[in-house]
């Protein structure tokens, strides 16, 4: 069971990861009746973005690199396989769907600046069942 310590701590990691408009409402969770789910979600996403493969960890394995986060927006979603090992740049590695698909590179911050939500759901998967 976590804490509202714990997820102070993780809020360090996700506040990265996350837009303001989003954290806010988990922050607004943890204040709620539904408390121990929102803090058991920021500890768990914090733990997924913590172990998530680094820049090039994932390099060859192409369309069998497993998505770890999902990012969306109206009719845009961000697959991403890795991050940045810098993590002040917020560089991410994977697939972006939109007009059309595109590997590359992603910037984290330009995500969040377009009001993409992380989504606290995701089930990784393998970006060639994307």
């Amino acid at each position: 069971m976590k804490t509202v310590k714990d997820a102070t701590e993780a809020f360090k990691t996700v506040n990265k990861f996350i837009g303001s408009r989003q954290l806010k409402a988990m922050a607004d969770g943890i204040r709620s009746e539904e408390s121990q789910y929102f803090l058991d979600k920021t500890c768990e996403m914090a733990e997924i973005i913590k172990n998530m493969p680094k820049s090039y960890e994932t390099e060859g394995q192409g369309k069998e690199a497993i998505a770890i986060l999902h990012y969306f927006t109206g009719s845009w979603d961000w697959y991403i396989t890795e991050k940045d090992k810098e993590e002040e740049q917020l560089q991410s590695f994977g697939l972006v769907s939109g007009f059309e698909k595109e590997y590359g590179y992603i910037s984290i911050k330009e995500i969040i600046r377009a009001n993409a939500e992380l989504d606290l759901h995701w089930t990784t998967k393998k970006l060639k069942d994307i």
